[in-house]
């Protein structure tokens, strides 16, 4: 039937989401647009502690304090994205969507880049990539391997 469908031809230009820092996490933020990662650390459980909040977990202690981690890492888990994930992605197909543990003991939701999807494996080592997008404000972590 006509007027039913998609229009054949049209397309259709998406801007990417980008993440708005919240005040509790702005010191992540502001550590990757200095392509640094910061991460909260809490003396109280004596761990590294990801993603950013008030308390520390299990504790509920207030003692949680930024420091500076190196961000390697090892692939703790991924998945390959052959087919976009919304129009905002895609132009980047394949996506390799992963999880990354660092080295201090967080885990990291990201994106594995550089890489050929075939030769991806978990355990594989990584480092961090700084991706800025000055448009937004934001600088975006990502990694690719070692």
């Amino acid at each position: 039937r006509a007027g039913r469908g998609l229009a054949v031809g049209f397309t259709q230009r998406f801007t990417r989401p980008m993440p708005i820092p919240t005040p509790t996490a702005k010191p992540f933020w502001d550590g990757l647009a200095e392509h640094r990662i910061r991460i909260q650390y809490s003396p109280s459980s004596d761990r590294y502690v990801f993603y950013p909040r008030v308390l520390a977990p299990g504790t509920l202690a207030d003692d949680l304090h930024w420091r500076e981690i190196s961000g390697a890492a090892s692939l703790y888990t991924f998945t390959v994205a052959y087919r976009p994930v919304a129009p905002h992605f895609a132009g980047d197909v394949p996506q390799i969507l992963a999880v990354v543990q660092w080295d201090e003991g967080p885990r990291f939701s990201t994106e594995i880049v550089n890489a050929d999807p075939a030769d991806v494996h978990v355990g594989m080592r990584l480092r961090p990539v700084f991706f800025d997008y000055p448009e937004d404000g934001v600088t975006m972590l990502r990694y690719e391997p070692a």
